[in-house]
């Protein structure tokens, strides 16, 4: 399988920037498409970014213009530049990606999340 693990969440205060990161690790994987979502308590998850294989993006509409999404596909990882940062924006980020995978049995699709990493953005 392929998983997947986040960092650079934290504390900032609203105006500021933060980065997230999240590499892919596994054997034998290519991923086409990586995203960020996010959630809050009592919330569903919603997409935030999410970028393909060849670099085709989308947005979240809140987030136009403040975010960037961006990856390096020989390093399997993807990033999240997230700029002018709201109070709203607090939440949980999960990374996720999907691909296939093959072993000695052969390749199949995946779909993994990452443990998720934190985002508080005070007033």
């Amino acid at each position: 399988q392929v998983q997947l693990v986040e960092s650079g969440g934290g504390l900032v205060q609203a105006g500021g920037s933060l980065r997230l990161s999240c590499a892919a690790s596994g054997s034998e994987f290519s991923i086409n498409t990586m995203g960020w979502y996010r959630q809050v308590p009592g919330k569903q998850r919603e997409l935030v970014a999410r970028i393909t294989s060849v670099g085709r993006t989308n947005y979240q509409d809140a987030v136009k213009g403040r975010f960037t999404i961006s990856r390096d596909n020989a390093k399997n990882r993807v990033y999240l530049q997230m700029n002018s940062l709201k109070f709203e924006d607090t939440a949980v980020y999960y990374c996720n990606a999907d691909g296939y995978y093959c072993t000695a049995y052969g390749c199949q699709n995946f779909g993994s999340w990452g443990q998720g990493t934190q985002v508080t953005v005070s007033s």
